[in-house]
């Protein structure tokens, strides 16, 4: 949403994300264009000496990509995503102009730790001296974290929720359409082309982000925000999230994948009409898969499965685990037999959705 807005307002924007869903080149983009192929590996052949040498992370290499693709393209501004964490993330070597941190939610706790205290001290890691700080919501288990942060780096903070109420008026199947209203009263309508009902959670968060980049110099319109706003997809290539494959049957899919994505997914779901609902379903071994599947209901037609990759929970396994909740299904292992077997068994006017993992979408998208 940041890019986009930016980009509507003119500025050549590099974007960094992660991970991709088809594509490497995904990850590193300016003005909604992927880095090339050529430039990928023509940066590949100049590092290899360096690369052999240092021995960085697949995830170190493809930051240290984007940000030579930004400096030689000369990028007016990037709006770069930290990996995991943030204190130890590669991304953590930039001076921002402005540090935004989602709500925290449990992932990755291997490596950030088993308590959202734990986890808001690593995302903290990215706050810098003297930078403004944009929390998107404010949470009572994380708020001490990044208040006693904020102070230590004399950070201005801001949580974004507080400033503004984002109020959904309708949503249809290309955009969701809110009214902002700011704590002083003023107010105007959005209209997002991201579908996901978790998106007002986000909202917040950029607004703050963009008035605090307005007050800091940068010229950026009301005309562009909502131009941005209404075309996030289109300006950057944006897949995933809250997809939608086709129609008759409809079919959806979205890359959340742990506890407090799943719940958005689920509420998302409910939100459908339909006549029955069918769940193709890929995880992988490294999540709290029992937590998860928990959520999901018990009322529909599953088709557990396992994306192309070795993290995947092999489908006969996730059936066994899925069983022990309620869920009944089939399996088959491969996504896109999982998904045709859906098809056919679906009518037009059942859903089926896709989801579980960001791998697993990345086999449909």
């Amino acid at each position: 949403m940041l890019a986009s807005i930016l980009q509507a307002q003119g500025y050549k924007t590099g974007l960094y994300t992660s991970p991709h869903l088809r594509d490497f080149r995904e990850r590193i983009r300016i003005n909604g264009e992927m880095i090339s192929e050529d430039e990928v590996i023509d940066f590949t052949e100049k590092m290899k000496n360096s690369i052999e040498e240092i021995a960085p992370s697949f995830f170190e290499m493809s930051v240290a990509m984007a940000f030579d693709h930004f400096v030689r393209n000369a990028v007016d501004i990037a709006v770069i995503e930290t990996g995991m964490g943030g204190r130890l993330d590669s991304t953590n070597v930039i001076r921002p102009e402005l540090c935004l941190i989602t709500n925290i939610g449990f992932d990755h706790m291997e490596f950030l730790g088993n308590t959202l205290e734990a986890i808001a001290g690593e995302k903290a890691g990215i706050i810098k001296e003297n930078t403004p700080l944009i929390i998107g919501k404010y949470q009572d288990e994380t708020a001490a974290v990044f208040e006693a942060k904020a102070h230590a780096t004399n950070a201005s903070l801001e949580y974004a929720n507080q400033k503004w109420k984002i109020t959904l008026q309708s949503r249809d199947d290309s955009f969701q359409h809110f009214v902002a209203q700011e704590a002083d009263g003023k107010s105007f309508a959005v209209d997002l082309d991201l579908l996901g009902t978790y998106q007002s959670a986000n909202l917040p968060g950029v607004l703050s982000s963009i008035y605090t980049l307005k007050e800091a110099g940068w010229d950026i319109s009301e005309k562009a925000i909502l131009a941005g706003l209404a075309s996030v997809k289109e300006r950057t290539g944006l897949m995933g999230r809250w997809q939608h494959l086709s129609t008759s049957p409809k079919v959806i899919c979205d890359t959340g994948h742990n506890e407090d994505g799943i719940k958005e997914v689920i509420a998302m779901i409910e939100n459908e009409a339909f006549d029955q609902l069918h769940i193709v379903i890929g995880m992988v071994r490294d999540k709290e898969v029992d937590k998860v599947l928990k959520l999901f209901p018990c009322d529909a037609q599953y088709y557990f499965t396992q994306a192309d990759i070795p993290r995947a929970m092999p489908a006969d396994e996730l059936m066994d685990k899925a069983k022990k909740h309620g869920l009944n299904g089939i399996a088959i292992p491969k996504v896109s037999e999982a998904l045709e077997a859906a098809k056919q068994a679906a009518t037009a006017s059942d859903l089926i959705f896709i989801g579980g993992s960001t791998f697993v979408v990345a086999e449909v998208v």
